[in-house]
């Protein structure tokens, strides 16, 4: 049985908490989780949140609580959503620059599907810019299969995001924390021998 740490959901003896990056950004980063996400440990928007304390978490998908929707649409930023549509403009430096005030972004997490579902409901209840990301880069994640071909893990598309809208910086921190996350449960489950395995392990450690 494997043991798992609580917070970053890997393996117990292979924790990372204590070494991940505090990004303080201009930017709201709202998680719109879905709530069979919140404990597996192939979710990645957990990491993101741990990483950027200008950041939230809320839950979707609970019986008999709808979604907060409280406070997304206040006039002290601009609210986006990361979602693929008709109306939706490519997330660019041009299109940050053109913006006065700070930005509200919301990200859907969960399955392609779950998320996509999600950003299309939204955009017909609440107003929100509707923005994506061109892929500049094949995705890093292997914890789950990925049918969609510009299909990424929600830590991927937010560090990226925020690489636009506040500096490269934050994206290349928050890209090497995700590798050595992946590589460390790709160990876990027997994946990935401990010689590969970007960042190393600890000595010692074995798979629980």
């Amino acid at each position: 049985m494997i043991i798992r740490c609580d917070h970053c959901r890997l393996q117990k003896e292979l924790c990372l908490c204590g070494e991940f990056p505090r990004l303080d950004t201009r930017t709201r980063v709202v998680i719109l989780m879905h709530s069979q996400e919140l404990k597996k440990p192939s979710n990645t928007a957990r990491w993101a949140h741990m990483c950027l304390p200008n950041s939230e978490i809320r839950l979707r998908g609970e019986i008999g609580k709808p979604l907060d929707l409280d406070g997304l649409q206040s006039d002290d930023a601009e609210t986006w959503m990361l979602h693929l549509s008709e109306e939706s403009e490519l997330l660019t430096p041009e299109l940050v620059k053109r913006t006065e005030k700070p930005i509200r972004l919301l990200v859907p997490d969960g399955t392609w599907g779950q998320a996509s579902r999600l950003g299309s409901k939204l955009g017909k209840s609440m107003q929100a810019r509707h923005v994506y990301l061109q892929s500049d880069a094949p995705t890093q994640y292997r914890l789950r299969s990925e049918h969609h071909p510009d299909g990424m893990a929600t830590l991927e598309a937010i560090a990226r995001a925020l690489g636009i809208i506040e500096g490269v910086m934050i994206r290349q921190k928050m890209e090497d924390l995700f590798r050595r996350l992946v590589e460390r449960e790709l160990f876990t489950r027997g994946q990935l021998p401990p010689a590969e395995v970007y960042g190393g392990i600890p000595k010692g450690v074995k798979r629980s």
